[in-house]
């Protein structure tokens, strides 16, 4: 039971993951590229943003480990064997529950604690990037913007951006001038302190406006260094400006603060249950994987597979919405959560029961029954197929 268990789960738990990641992977390419940022990046963003999919793939590759399970061994007759040695449902949800007891543990580590502060740092990312203190990526021929306050156009690139050549700046001082520079050459330099670069030019142009000036002075250089002031990290906020950023343990703090407003306690009591909820419905996957995984006799029917997959998501777009009611406090958050999940664990123990103690029970027998007609009703009409004659005899 462990090994056809494990099989389909950690290749269900892979291929979700993977699914997601190449979903989120050409948009973060998109913005590390509109951003000028360097391309590695992106795998930083996506390192910080696997705790996120871990939270929604390891639930579903548990369902889908332990359906698929039962479902091979009531095909190849194997649970009919089982049954008839005096061997029980509850007995055999054995393995299935440590299974589940063990990855609810370990998703409950990773939404309670490790996915918060992962949300953080991706979010640094994000700021480093929009500010460009991961480094701009000047593009050729294009206006690179570095800071509010400097604009840069290259013409030509060598040596991997260390040799730039066709090259026009535009600064803006905080004294309310302008500095305008032409060059046919330039290179950025470290400097000692990590907050400034250097950009040196050499054989060009600098235009120098002011408003007292009366005419802007010119001047020609043989080699000039513009000095250009990176943003520094630590303008970057604190943990915590959004409710996904705090932990279990934070948001249980923020929802009973005196100091904090309704709005702030009502919200981080929503999320504090949700991520409960969703942690606690694990413990009812093995229940619903077996009702959904036994098809009825003499059928080979996959729909307990799909209906699996519905009932998950839809369960958890009821959390996700249920959330936001409990956010804006029209619902107390700890109702809004925990009634649907009364009403799903009610559905899966009722499931469970008609499969383990009705006999001949199937909770989606008439399911079975209408989708097997509607089949062999669309099979019918397919294009190129003939419906046979059957003689009748006389």
């Amino acid at each position: 039971m462990a090994k056809l268990i494990a099989v389909p789960l950690f290749a269900t738990l892979i291929i979700a993951a993977m699914l997601l990641v190449l979903d989120r992977i050409r948009r973060l390419f998109d913005f590390v590229a509109t951003q000028g940022g360097p391309i590695g990046v992106v795998w930083r963003m996506l390192a910080n943003l696997l705790p996120e999919y871990l939270g929604l793939g390891i639930p579903i590759g548990l369902m889908l480990g332990i359906l698929l399970a039962f479902r091979r061994l009531a095909t190849s007759s194997e649970l009919d064997v089982m049954r008839g040695v005096g061997m029980s449902y509850t007995r055999m949800l054995r393995v299935p529950y440590m299974y589940a007891i063990g990855l609810a543990l370990v998703n409950l580590a990773i939404v309670g604690y490790v996915q918060p502060i992962a949300r953080y740092y991706y979010e640094g990312l994000r700021f480093e990037l929009r500010t460009g203190a991961l480094g701009a990526s000047i593009k050729v021929g294009e206006f690179t913007h570095l800071g509010p306050k400097m604009t840069l156009r290259i013409e030509e690139s060598k040596d991997k951006g260390r040799d730039l050549s066709g090259i026009f700046v535009h600064v803006q001082t905080p004294k309310n001038d302008w500095i305008g520079v032409t060059a046919e050459h330039g290179r950025f330099m470290a400097t000692d302190d990590p907050n400034v670069i250097i950009f040196r030019l050499t054989n060009g142009i600098l235009v120098h406006n002011r408003p007292e000036f009366p005419t802007p002075r010119v001047l020609q250089f043989s080699s000039h260094d513009l000095p250009i002031d990176l943003p520094r990290l630590e303008n970057f906020r604190q943990r915590g400006g959004r409710n996904l950023e705090f932990t279990l343990p934070e948001l249980a703090r923020l929802g009973h603060s005196d100091g904090a407003t309704e709005q702030q306690r009502d919200s981080s009591r929503a999320e504090f249950h949700f991520r409960l909820a969703e942690v606690s419905t694990m413990f009812l996957l093995p229940l619903l994987a077996l009702a959904l995984g036994i098809p009825p006799k003499r059928s080979s029917s996959a729909l307990g597979v799909f209906l699996s997959i519905v009932m998950i998501v839809t369960y958890h777009k009821v959390n996700e919405y249920a959330q936001a009611v409990g956010e804006l406090g029209r619902v107390d958050p700890a109702i809004a959560l925990w009634v649907p999940f009364a009403i799903f664990a009610g559905l899966v123990f009722w499931m469970f029961y008609t499969v383990a103690y009705v006999p001949g029970g199937q909770p989606i027998g008439a399911l079975e029954r209408v989708f097997s007609k509607a089949g062999q009703a669309i099979m019918r009409r397919l294009p190129g197929r003939r419906r046979r004659k059957v003689a009748v005899a006389p």
